[in-house]
């Protein structure tokens, strides 16, 4: 019996089968979970067709996490497809082209509050339009890049994710008393399509090269995939607020 098995899942940001999300789903399925993915607009058949790349193909529900309509529509779009969940992975960001690639100082507000909105702020938006499924425990699993340093070109973002970060303990705090479980995996860099659009990414490549104590592979989503799907089964049962690195070691040692 997987350690999932039972649970009902809900995957945000699957767009390719390179994604950590989509091994997340992947695994979560193996392990016994039955997933649910979620997309919108002109992505929305691209996760589709995704889906059946999976070990059985997963219903796609449409969710906007910056739309107050999408959000507040989550518990009856679920409810077409299972009554309840018990874990919520995140895999949300954005950052406009201004937001990242060194041009840190001459962002514009609109294009902050952009990235800020969709990276981190939607964290707590998504919780909270889940928290009527959830039942006596449930599991809320981030996707991260760690924060604790400035990342050459990686900029707004950068902001956009330490915000994440803290959101991630308040959210800890605030709903342990429910039994909602808050926690988010800070993944070395995948070539995803996501990490494609960030310019100098390869910068981001050559510091793992060198600097990871356990050798890193950029297209090996596997090992944060493992990660977030432990954090959604019971075997953390009183861990939360808490950021697990799966960067092959980078963030403990120095240059």
């Amino acid at each position: 019996m997987g350690i999932l098995q039972g649970k009902r899942v809900l995957v945000t940001g699957v767009l390719t089968d390179s994604s950590i999300a989509f091994h997340v789903a992947r695994l979560a399925q193996q392990e016994g979970a039955f997933v649910i993915l979620s997309s919108y607009g002109r992505v929305l058949r691209l996760t589709e067709r995704i889906s059946g790349r999976l070990p059985m193909s997963a219903p796609v529900i449409e969710l906007d996490v910056t739309s107050e309509d999408d959000l507040h529509a989550l518990p009856e779009r679920i409810k077409a497809h299972t009554e309840g969940l018990d874990g919520v992975l995140h895999s949300i960001g954005f950052a406009p082209e201004s937001a990242l690639g060194g041009n840190f100082l001459n962002t514009e507000w609109p294009d902050v509050s952009t990235a800020l909105h969709v990276s981190a702020y939607s964290l707590k938006s998504l919780t909270m339009a889940a928290r009527p499924l959830f039942g006596d425990s449930a599991s809320v699993v981030g996707l991260d890049f760690d924060a604790t340093i400035a990342w050459p070109k990686y900029d707004w973002m950068g902001v956009a994710k330490a915000a994440l970060e803290s959101c991630s303990r308040y959210l800890a705090r605030d709903l342990g008393p429910e039994g909602i479980r808050v926690n988010l995996v800070a993944a070395g860099p995948i070539r995803t399509m996501a990490a494609k659009s960030i310019p100098g990414f390869e910068e981001f490549e050559g510091v793992w090269d060198s600097r990871a104590p356990l050798k890193w592979d950029v297209n090996d989503a596997e090992p944060a995939a493992r990660a977030a799907v432990a954090l959604l089964s019971d075997w953390f049962p009183k861990t939360t607020g808490e950021i697990i690195h799966v960067d092959g070691g980078v963030h403990a040692v120095g240059a």
